[in-house]
């Protein structure tokens, strides 16, 4: 099990159906694309976020950890 956490910005390993978060219309969500931990639940499934570049979210769903991967930033401070 991942161990995802609140703000947590993630990526999707395989295209999930969603809907518009203001329209309703239906969307593909695509492998690769990035959103952000905004809800934990009981460890096998985590709320994301996904917003365009303005900000704005166009979804918002549970995803299934194991289809998510965390995106870490490694600082060029931290010395290997």
């Amino acid at each position: 099990m991942t161990d995802i956490r609140m703000h947590d910005v993630v990526a999707l390993l395989e295209d999930l159906p969603a809907t518009h978060y203001e329209t309703g219309h239906p969307l593909t969500l695509c492998r690769g694309e990035v959103g952000t931990v905004v809800m934990t639940y009981d460890g096998s499934a985590v709320e994301v976020e996904f917003s365009a570049d303005d900000g704005c979210a166009y979804a918002m769903l549970p995803v299934p950890v194991d289809k998510l991967l965390i995106l870490r930033h490694r600082s060029d401070s931290v010395v290997a």
